[in-house]
C-alpha cells in the first residue's frame, strides 16, 4: 500500500518525514520557510493521517518511503530533513535503500539503543502505550499526556502549528506506529554509519541532552556529517525556533556539496 505525499513550494525537491504523531503537514513556520526555495515533498509515515492504514516496520518503511519519492519526482535526486520518527526511517533509507538522496538534515536522530535489555525494555513500554490506546480509542487524551512530557516542554500551540492537524491520526494508526517503528524495535545502525556517501547534518536542541549526543556521535562516525546544536532548543527545535533552524538548514543545504546515496553509490 503507497504513502500518501502531499508536494507544495517550488524549486529542487526536499523530502520531510514527520515525527511520532504529526503529519507530513505538520512543519509550521518552519515548512513555510523551506518551501519558499525548495518542492517539499511531504510523506504521511505508516499509521498517521493519509497512510492510517499502512502497517509497517522501519526497514519496510523506508523501502516505501523510496517508492513513494520515485513515483513522484522520478530518478532526480533528492535532499532530505527529517524529524524523530522520520529520523529513524530516514536513517534506514540512508542505510540501505537505493534512493538518491544528495543531502540528509536529520534532527532529533539516532543510530538506535545499543543494549539489548534496554531496547527490549523500551519496547515492551511502547507496546504496553499501544495497548493502553487501543483499549481506550481516546487520541486527544493520548496527545495531550504526549505532548505534555518534557522532550516538549519548547512547543507552544502556535509552535506546533496545530494541534487538530495531528487529530487526524486514529488510536489504532498511532497504536501500531509505536509497536512496528517504535525506538524498541530499531537495530543498532550506529556501525553502518561510517559508510554513509552523503553529507548530513545533525541537529538537535542543545537543551535536549540526551539527543544532543546522538547528533554528536553521529557527525564523529559519518564521513562527511557536521552536528549543529541550537542554543535553548529542546527536542522539537525546528518548531518551537523555526526561524532559527531553518537559516541553519538553508544556509547548510546551500553551502555544502551533495553527494549521492542509492543507485550511483560506490
Amino acid at each position: 500500500m503507497p504513502l500518501h505525499v502531499e508536494v507544495r513550494g517550488a524549486g529542487p525537491p526536499l523530502v520531510v518525514l514527520h515525527g511520532f504523531t504529526q503529519t507530513g503537514r505538520l512543519f509550521g513556520r518552519f515548512g513555510v520557510r523551506l518551501a519558499e526555495s525548495r518542492s517539499l515533498v511531504a510523506i504521511d509515515l505508516p499509521g498517521h493521517a493519509g497512510s492510517d492504514a499502512v502497517r509497517t516496520d522501519l526497514p519496510d518503511t523506508a523501502a516505501l518511503v523510496a517508492e513513494s519519492v520515485r513515483t513522484t519526482i522520478g530518478d532526480e535526486p533528492c535532499d532530505l530533513f527529517a524529524y524523530s520518527l522520520g529520523a529513524r526511517v530516514a536513517l534506514h533509507v540512508l542505510c540501505g535503500n537505493d534512493l538518491r538522496v544528495s543531502r540528509a538534515v536529520l534532527v532529533g536522530a539516532t543510530g538506535g539503543i545499543e543494549d539489548t535489555h534496554a531496547r527490549e525494555r523500551r519496547r515492551l513500554a511502547d507496546d504496553a502505550l499501544a495497548a493502553e490506546l487501543d483499549a481506550s480509542g481516546d487520541v486527544d487524551r493520548f496527545l495531550g499526556e504526549w505532548l505534555a512530557g518534557p522532550m516538549f516542554d519548547r512547543l507552544t500551540a502556535t509552535d506546533d502549528a496545530d494541534l487538530s492537524e495531528r487529530r487526524r491520526n486514529s488510536a489504532t494508526g498511532l497504536a501500531s506506529s509505536l509497536r512496528l517503528c517504535g525506538a524498541g524495535t530499531q537495530e543498532p545502525l550506529w556501525d553502518q554509519l561510517v559508510a554513509l556517501p552523503c553529507p548530513v547534518l545533525a541537529m538537535a536542541g542543545a537543551d535536549d541532552a540526551r539527543f544532543a549526543s546522538h547528533a554528536l556521535r553521529i557527525a564523529r562516525l559519518a564521513p562527511r556529517a557536521v552536528a549543529s546544536l541550537v542554543p535553548g532548543g529542546g527536542h522539537a527545535v525546528h518548531l518551537s525556533q523555526p526561524d532559527q533552524a531553518a537559516r541553519i538548514v538553508d544556509h547548510w543545504l546551500a553551502a555544502v556539496e551533495p553527494g549521492l546515496t542509492g543507485a550511483t553509490r560506490p
